[in-house]
């Protein structure tokens, strides 16, 4: 999932459903014919169990909540049962609510045996939601930190030593 939503994700005059279902259009079609029964059913279990907010699938991506475009974005990946989920800033942008609900996901489903890469600034957001961190600086790793060792102050120890 890339960095920024509006420039490389979102498609904002389709709908919810058309944005929800583009990663997975391939699963979805048989000689090129969209199966639209299918793809409301994958539609409404993503936007229940993400808690999308929205009027219905139909509703353009425009007119939803930063947070409720993110939430869509992440659904759209995810409903192609991926092993690997990498997420680049996946909570930037976003009301503190909606930050809340997608770091609470991505931990439910790292738990389940999803991997999760996620690249971040967000120094709390990697403490709290990661069982590693690698720091990286010019393109090299300069720290591997786990579990008790992972602290805003040890990443930002990385960070700056030379």
């Amino acid at each position: 999932m890339s960095e920024d939503r509006g420039a490389e994700g979102i498609i904002p005059d389709l709908s919810v459903r058309e944005n929800l279902t583009l990663a997975a259009l391939p699963l979805l079609a048989k000689y090129g014919i969209v199966s639209r029964s299918r793809q409301t059913e994958i539609v409404n279990r993503f936007m229940q169990r993400m808690g999308i907010k929205a009027t219905s699938a139909d509703q353009r991506m425009r007119e939803l909540s930063g947070g409720n475009q993110q939430k869509v974005l992440l659904a759209r990946w995810l409903c192609t049962e991926p092993r690997l989920l990498i997420l680049d800033e996946p909570t930037r942008g976003i009301d503190i609510g909606a930050k809340g609900e997608i770091q609470h996901l991505l931990n439910e489903l790292a738990d389940a045996g999803l991997g999760v890469l996620m690249i971040s600034s967000e120094l709390e957001e990697l403490v709290e939601g990661s069982s590693r961190v690698v720091v990286l600086r010019d393109g090299r790793n300069v720290a591997e930190l786990r579990g008790e060792a992972i602290s805003e102050q040890a990443i930002i120890h990385a960070m700056a030593d030379s």
